[in-house]
């Protein structure tokens, strides 16, 4: 049986403030709180409420067996639960239902499985954490940010403890074989690998309304058609797309939500199911897939060029990533916080020369100032913690032997507390 396997990405970045030179050293705030909240309510409003609740009905509707992934990023969350606690409430009803999976990503939507494999493993951990606290269960999907992925990649989120992953079904990768089927690693037998299939993905965020597209209108039945009319022995048909793409892409008069209600009855109709990551891998794999350079899901090439491909992009996250060792031995909370944000790879897409998508800066050298004027900043503060005059080793020596007398400090007052209350 053919089964259709919807994963949505769920992803806002913070919106950064204009920060001047010379606010360099002075004002370790980069954030414009008000454009923030507004983006992430627009989005609840109308996109993530409306979609969930079609999901919802879909999901309780006894006639069709509705199911579906979801990845939402680190940053996203954080944003639902100050700004729009009723969306996080909408996604604890569909984990409620068993029929949603959520699947695990780096907590920040960082490139840290390019620069920094500890920050990589970190990010993992934090952002599963997080889910189980939310959701209930710990993921056992992974989705790279912008599905980055190559055989080395795959080994680090294996070791993490994920054996299914989502990876862009690139022709380059896949050569004349289809993305509609389960496969593995050339090297590593227990994972399973799930790719994207990138022409129905697009059809809906960037083709559903465009009435130039030769196949416009897209409708349910259409759509279910042409995975109907695939050849019989293709079983999973991986759709990854951004759920903005339901009433912010694809704004809710172009009928965009009345589709995503149709799917499932026509999918029915077509002896066509539903299935999430996690089930989906459970069958065979039918071939190994060997990616030796990165891939991703953005643009003809499907590399890592729209966020790392030019001198601009380079720079920054060389210092970016430079302190990252420094980061993880602090515990200073705000510095933290900000590390994982500023991560964030949206940030640096607004310095492509290529493809600078979602940006509000006027020129990828605009963006690019901006942005390292803020890392100057925080590269000042994370100096004020541990001065790059001393060796990350000798730094190490020092917070263990901190580390060790702060356990013997507990343990000891721990003691003289029994004492106490003993007397």
């Amino acid at each position: 049986m053919k089964k259709i396997n919807f994963i949505f990405q769920v992803h806002s970045p913070y919106a950064l403030r204009r920060y001047r030179f010379f606010e360099i050293g002075n004002d370790h705030y980069y954030y414009d709180d008000f454009a923030t909240e507004a983006r992430i309510c627009d989005l609840a409003q109308r996109s993530y409420l409306p979609a969930n609740a079609i999901i919802l009905d879909l999901i309780k509707n006894p006639d069709v067996d509705f199911k579906c992934a979801f990845a939402i990023s680190g940053p996203t969350i954080e944003q639902l639960e100050m700004y729009a606690p009723e969306v996080i409430d909408s996604f604890k009803e569909l984990a409620d239902t068993g029929k949603v999976e959520f699947i695990a990503e780096p907590y920040g939507h960082s490139l840290a499985s390019l620069y920094n494999d500890k920050e990589f493993e970190l990010q993992i951990k934090r952002h599963a954490d997080k889910i189980k606290e939310l959701f209930g269960k710990k993921p056992t999907t992974f989705l790279n940010t912008e599905l980055i992925y190559n055989d080395e990649i795959a080994e680090k989120i294996s070791k993490a403890g994920y054996n299914t992953i989502l990876l862009e079904g690139a022709k380059h990768v896949l050569g004349w074989k289809s993305p509609n089927y389960v496969y593995g690693h050339p090297y590593l037998p227990k994972v399973k690998l799930l790719a994207r299939n990138f022409p129905m993905s697009n059809h809906i965020p960037f083709q559903f309304s465009d009435t130039a597209w030769s196949e416009y209108p897209m409708t349910a039945d259409k759509f279910t058609q042409w995975i109907a009319d695939a050849p019989q022995e293709e079983e999973v048909f991986n759709i990854w797309l951004g759920y903005e793409a339901f009433g912010i892409i694809q704004q809710a008069y172009t009928g965009i939500f009345e589709f995503l209600k149709a799917l499932p009855s026509q999918a029915a109709k077509r002896g066509i199911g539903f299935t999430t990551p996690s089930e989906a891998a459970k069958s065979a794999p039918v071939a190994a897939l060997t990616a030796n350079n990165p891939i991703s899901w953005s643009g003809e090439e499907k590399d890592v060029s729209p966020w790392c491909g030019n001198q601009l992009q380079e720079e920054a996250l060389n210092k970016l990533y430079s302190v990252a060792e420094r980061v993880n031995m602090c515990k200073e909370k705000a510095l933290k916080r900000d590390w994982l944000i500023i991560q964030d790879t949206d940030y640096l897409r607004y310095m492509s020369f290529k493809d600078a998508w979602g940006t509000n800066f006027g020129s990828p050298y605009e963006a690019f100032t901006n942005y390292m004027n803020i890392v100057a900043d925080f590269l000042m503060r994370v100096d004020s913690e541990y001065p790059t005059s001393i060796e990350n080793e000798e730094l190490n020596a020092l917070l263990k032997t901190i580390n060790d007398q702060e356990e013997t400090i507990s343990q000891l007052e721990k003691k003289l507390s029994k004492k106490n209350k003993t007397k």
